[in-house]
């Protein structure tokens, strides 16, 4: 069930939100209620709300400026109510991260609508959140089927960038590479590799990397500047480095078991 905060100035609109609409048949339940923007912060500081329903115009703080703060140290969706005179100004809450925007006075079947969406990709999300943590990898171990398993979407540009490890991880692989082969941004490649595997696409491949390393350090037949190589470090200090950041020792002192 989600857990709803709204935040409106003008009573009539906040009690009708509140108490005429069927909240229970959409599976929520409204947690708080704020007359204005610095009841509002403190409100979602203190419920912690699922989903945030505000105004823009209110007293103290506005509505896009409450939400602003608030996301600092909660996670919330936020929802902004609007008229078609303000409609201008609400779209440049972009920044502010605002889900979608409910034109006043609130149409319920389209409000049903948006929570059903809400709904789904904070489920989805937390899955995968506990997902991730139920399957963490044991200490320098990473399951690429896994990670690849979590993506999702209709293309699967992080799937796709994902299988490029094994073959690639010993190169000179990067973001940017892949993305060029995949024909979309870096930046846009990089942030859905974020939002899927909850790390960054160096971090991944250099876990990756670290992993193959550990596995040729275990034969006890190579020396460790040829594994630096061998596992995509040209630079030895370089691969000491990042070595000792994931397994806490050096690959002198991994051998030695010390």
């Amino acid at each position: 069930m989600l857990r709803i905060l709204i935040a409106e100035d003008e009573d009539i609109i906040r009690k009708g939100l509140v108490y005429t609409i069927d909240w229970l048949s959409m599976d929520c339940i409204v947690v708080a209620e704020a007359s204005n923007g610095k009841e509002g912060l403190e409100k979602i500081l203190e419920y912690k709300p699922d989903v945030v329903i505000a105004d823009i115009c209110m007293p103290y703080l506005d509505g896009i400026e409450m939400i602003r703060r608030a996301s600092e140290s909660v996670k919330f969706v936020s929802l902004i109510l609007t008229s078609y005179a303000e409609f201008e100004y609400a779209r440049r809450a972009i920044d502010a991260r605002v889900r979608e925007y409910l034109l006043k006075p609130v149409d319920e079947e389209k409000l049903a609508q948006v929570m059903k969406k809400v709904a789904a990709e904070l489920a989805a999300g937390r899955q995968a959140e506990a997902a991730r943590e139920q399957a963490e990898p044991e200490e320098g171990s990473l399951s690429l089927e896994y990670y690849i398993s979590l993506d999702r979407s209709e293309k699967g540009y992080v799937a796709q960038a994902l299988r490029r490890i094994p073959s690639g991880y010993a190169g000179k692989l990067s973001i940017e590479s892949i993305s060029e082969e995949l024909g979309v941004s870096a930046s846009y490649l990089s942030r859905k590799f974020k939002e899927v595997t909850g790390q960054t696409f160096l971090d991944f491949l250099n876990r990756y990397r670290v992993q193959q390393a550990i596995t040729l350090l275990g034969t006890g037949k190579y020396r460790i500047n040829e594994i630096s190589d061998a596992t995509g470090f040209s630079d030895y200090k370089h691969f000491c480095s990042v070595f000792k950041k994931y397994t806490m020792k050096s690959p002198t002192k991994f051998i030695k078991g010390i």
